[in-house]
């Protein structure tokens, strides 16, 4: 029996809590970014968790050592795009939040959540599959097959 599980509305508070873990993991100066965000985000993160067979998926492990808390995290979305050699359809997996609770890691829990995510992605005819890697989850990303892209990619702020 797997550990993953797919999140369920109820787990939304968590998967916030888990997230914000990710975010500021991602700030070089060790501080935390404001969290005041969740309350808002909250009710649109239930809808989508309750959305069985959409473009969402969110996968999880429960914390072993503290009930009612997630250990890991991996959530993905299922896109569209126009079509293209390699990838006819146009479907593009992006994974966009990965996160182990600090007093989780190094138990397998997020390549464990990836893996079934990635399965998610296939039976789902994704052509491929997109990340941005942090310096320390690269080795992980690599081990599952995933390259450097050298995608010029940009922002617009709106």
């Amino acid at each position: 029996m797997s550990l993953v599980r797919r999140a369920l509305p109820e787990d939304a508070d968590e998967v916030l809590r888990l997230r914000q873990i990710m975010i500021d993991s991602l700030r070089s100066d060790g501080s935390s970014a404001p969290a005041d965000w969740h309350a808002e985000s909250l009710p649109t993160l239930r809808e989508r968790l309750a959305e069985a067979h959409g473009d969402f998926a969110a996968f999880v492990v429960d914390h072993p050592d503290r009930p009612g808390a997630l250990a890991a995290l991996v959530v993905g979305t299922l896109e569209y795009r126009i079509g293209k050699p390699g990838n006819p359809h146009g479907r593009v997996g992006y994974v966009f939040s990965v996160a182990t609770d600090p007093d989780a890691r190094r138990r397998g829990y997020a390549r464990a959540c990836m893996e079934e995510l990635l399965a998610w992605f296939r039976a789902r005819g994704a052509g491929y599959v997109l990340l941005t890697a942090s310096t320390d989850a690269e080795p992980l990303y690599v081990s599952l097959g995933f390259t450097r892209d050298p995608d010029p990619s940009m922002r617009l702020l709106l």
